[in-house]
């Protein structure tokens, strides 16, 4: 079964084809992916409505792309997955009736992925993928959470943030120390350069007892640090970008390492953007070896949205007897979606 994947849940236009195995994990034929990185730059940050209009203007291209990349034609596809939620509700839209039309005109049943399940299932893309079942981190721009997973389709939360996210806590800090868009990256960057113990930052929630999450109070402190600094700042950004790091990579990885000693599991799955963190990699390299558990990442360039995470996510749902595609072409998308709720609303 060849299932062609679609994602325009923000700033990122992907599409995917994955090939359907009798045994094993989905084979990943061929994916393109369209960055709009460069277009939001000069405002900061994505604004919405260039997005969906970017995404109406990548989509098809990229689809007529990925098909000749992997020999195929529209006519083989069997089934047309796209995101349905959560994200940007204009630019889920555009994928949404891209794949719907598709569906509708070659008389192919389609299917609503949830984008947070795609960055969940992104590892078993790997050349090193997991077995069920692990514990996971999934580290996006907006989303911070630790989950069991038994199976696909079968998630336990067991902790969440409160506010702010990890990617957000990185974008914020970036950008109250005057760094470039996307934050994120160029703090990490940035933060090669200076000491991580150069200023003293708060831990939320470290010692609290359970598994949540919270980084609104980090993203103060740094805006402290930042006004106590002055005219200091510039030539102390890179020590207050190493601190900063820091002290949200050290959060990540403790609380990921309650986690595996709360469900006494041996394997960590680590997905979403942020996960493509250096030091964090490095970090929970280290301590996971000493506990001989198993670390599995996607591979760096699907740790971003794209389209192999959607197209993986509804085969292997697919595969799993999780859920079937439907040729009920009229659709709609969920701005919000908890992963919680997904067994409810597919």
């Amino acid at each position: 079964m060849l299932v062609l994947g679609i994602e325009s849940s923000c700033d990122e236009t992907g599409v995917a084809l994955v090939q359907t195995q009798q045994q094993g994990v989905p084979l990943l034929l061929s994916h393109g992916l369209h960055s709009q990185i460069a277009m939001h730059q000069a405002y900061g940050g994505v604004v919405p409505e260039l997005a969906s209009r970017d995404h109406i203007r990548r989509v098809v291209p990229l689809a007529r792309q990925v098909l000749h990349d992997s020999g195929k034609a529209m006519v083989d596809v069997d089934v047309v997955a796209y995101t349905k939620g959560p994200g940007l509700a204009g630019a889920l839209l555009v994928g949404a009736g891209v794949a719907c039309a598709l569906g509708a005109a070659l008389g192919k049943p389609v299917l609503g992925v949830h984008h947070l399940e795609g960055h969940l299932l992104s590892p078993f893309l790997s050349a090193d993928p997991p077995e069920f079942p692990f514990v996971a981190l999934l580290v996006s721009g907006g989303h911070t959470q630790l989950m069991r997973v038994d199976g696909v389709g079968r998630y336990e939360i067991l902790g969440e943030t409160i506010d702010d996210a990890a990617g957000e806590a990185f974008d914020k800090s970036a950008k109250l120390m005057g760094l470039g868009y996307p934050g994120g990256p160029a703090l990490s960057k940035l933060a090669e350069q200076g000491q991580t113990d150069a200023f003293k930052l708060p831990r939320p929630l470290l010692h609290s007892g359970n598994l949540d999450f919270s980084f609104a109070g980090l993203k103060t402190a740094v805006l402290t640090q930042s006004q106590r600094l002055g005219a200091d700042l510039e030539a102390r950004k890179a020590d207050l970008a190493a601190s900063t790091q820091a002290a949200i990579v050290e959060v990540l990885v403790k609380k990921s390492l309650a986690a595996l000693d709360q469900t006494g599991m041996k394997r960590l799955v680590v997905a979403g953007g942020v996960g493509a963190n250096r030091h964090l990699r490095e970090q929970l390299n280290a301590q996971c070896a000493k506990r001989k558990v198993r670390v599995h990442y996607p591979e760096l360039h699907l740790c971003t949205d794209n389209g192999a995470m959607i197209a993986m996510a509804a085969a292997m749902r697919l595969q799993a007897g999780q859920q079937e595609a439907t040729r009920t072409y009229a659709f709609d998308v969920k701005p919000r979606w908890p992963l919680d709720m997904l067994s409810q609303s597919a």
